[in-house]
């Protein structure tokens, strides 16, 4: 595009019209110390049912004192790249915690997800490979592959009789990439299948079960854990420590030689200041957390049972997640957007989603349940929801 202010500015009318335009709403603080589901937002009180903080490990005091006492001893800053001067004893601590926590024999700690995503694919493909995905992936798993300048093929969502057919039309694919549970439908991807696949054309499987990771698997392990499905079945792993560990960053785990591999020429993570010393160390202490309370997923499971027994007996239409993730579709994106302000105006917080995020028609609330929540907040919002769409439907 080239510079020309009046097109950006078209362009810009265009999303208003279309009801697109996405606005950042300011959190002024948490009125509630150690309470992140109380968020200060335009002045008015709002309980957050829009964070992917599904734990409630985001203001744990355990995070924060790790957090600093590293930021004493390592300062607030890496200072470089990985490969550089800026790897630290706790970024290698944390490394060797995510391996074992996963399963696997080693994990590479990325600044964010979509530098993980962006890292291993591009990594492991190379120009005229092809790269199969879900539909419905993560933007940055699709940028992965158009980064490398990879053939991107693509299946219908969630269908791993799709995805054999398109992997028997493409031939030259090296990777096949997915989301475990999926961010806006709250849905899991069929790894079982989607592993027998790859296998069968000797291509890597890649899962990002970065929403997956801490909530779901008695011990957390996500949804390969569901699956019983570990390294020799899913090569690669990409982990975000943002969601259910409260924290920030994310990895890739697998076995030694393919993240080694990374290592060397992953451009994200060569290329790129390592995350803060204290960062990595308050993952760490998030980390123990999820491994050793497993009372706060199973809190969060009878949170999700109540949201959806409650939502069934009220006539709230739901898709079918298990998950925390309950996505409502509303269809019109004007219309899930008024929803959205009239629940905030009732004391909630859910997020709007629009196209692009989601297909066309199918605009939605997202609610996210968290372990935090408290039974009242869940009923609360359940009834405030059913009389905002009576009101609509009359």
């Amino acid at each position: 595009m080239r510079r020309d202010p009046e097109r950006l500015q078209q362009a810009l009318e265009a999303l208003d019209a279309d009801s697109r335009r996405r606005q950042r709403r300011l959190i002024r603080g948490y009125p509630v110390p150690g309470d992140s589901t109380r968020v200060l937002v335009d002045g008015r009180v709002l309980c957050n049912f829009a964070s992917n903080d599904y734990l409630g490990l985001a203001h744990h005091p355990a995070l924060a004192g790790a957090l600093g006492q590293a930021a004493a001893e390592f300062g607030t800053g890496s200072g470089a790249a990985h490969l550089v001067c800026g790897h630290s004893a706790p970024h290698h601590r944390l490394e060797e915690e995510l391996a074992e926590f996963t399963g696997r024999q080693r994990a590479l700690l990325f600044s964010t997800g979509y530098m993980a995503n962006l890292g291993a694919v591009s990594a492991l493909v190379g120009r005229g490979e092809t790269v199969l995905q879900d539909r419905l992936n993560h933007a940055s798993l699709l940028d992965g592959a158009r980064l490398c300048g990879a053939k991107l093929a693509r299946y219908a969502h969630a269908d791993a009789a799709a995805a054999a057919a398109q992997l028997a039309a493409h031939p030259s694919t090296s990777l096949l990439a997915s989301d475990g549970l999926f961010s806006m439908d709250g849905d899991l991807a069929p790894v079982a299948e989607l592993a027998a696949i790859a296998a069968k054309q000797r291509a890597w499987l890649l899962i990002d079960d970065a929403h997956g990771l801490g909530t779901l698997g008695e011990h957390g392990g996500g949804t390969l854990e569901l699956a019983g499905l570990g390294t020799a079945e899913v090569p690669l792993l990409v982990g975000t420590l943002g969601k259910a560990f409260g924290c920030f960053g994310a990895f890739v785990a697998g076995d030694r030689e393919p993240i080694e591999y990374l290592l060397q020429h992953a451009r994200s993570y060569i290329y790129t200041t390592a995350l803060p010393p204290a960062v990595a160390a308050a993952a760490s202490a998030a980390l123990g957390l999820v491994r050793d309370e497993g009372w706060r997923r199973v809190q969060l499971q009878q949170h999700i049972s109540r949201f959806r027994a409650g939502a069934a007996a009220l006539g709230i239409a739901l898709t079918g997640s298990a998950t925390p993730i309950q996505p409502l579709i509303v269809g019109d994106a004007a219309r899930v957007l008024s929803f959205a302000e009239a629940l905030a105006v009732a004391g909630f917080w859910v997020g709007a989603i629009r196209p692009p995020t989601v297909p066309a028609g199918s605009s939605r609330l997202r609610i996210t349940l968290s372990a935090a929540h408290r039974t009242e907040d869940i009923d609360a919002l359940l009834e405030t929801l059913a009389a905002l769409l009576r009101r609509a439907a009359a």
